[in-house]
């Protein structure tokens, strides 16, 4: 998929000296970011999309970016019972 944004040439240096000339990463990334942050996106599928070996490599992508793990007292709960029984 391609997917075409128009940034006024006022503003092309502005962008530039922000994200470099990988802007197509950059946007990428910030739409992958923003997908988890929502929930619309899982974990698994942000490691899928950027192609990291495993769910420590998407916590060190994320962690890298300052995004808070999706994780909630619910999980904590679940973990403890998990754990609780071995």
């Amino acid at each position: 998929m391609t997917i075409h944004i128009e940034i006024p040439i006022e503003q092309e240096a502005a962008f530039l000296a922000a994200w470099g000339r990988n802007i197509d990463r950059a946007a990428f990334e910030s739409l992958v970011i923003e997908g988890y942050r929502s929930g619309r996106f899982s974990a698994a599928e942000v490691g899928q999309f950027l192609n990291l070996s495993d769910r420590w490599a998407v916590n060190s992508w994320l962690a890298e970016r300052k995004v808070a793990l999706n994780y909630t007292i619910e999980d904590l709960e679940s973990d403890r019972r998990t754990l609780a029984a071995r």
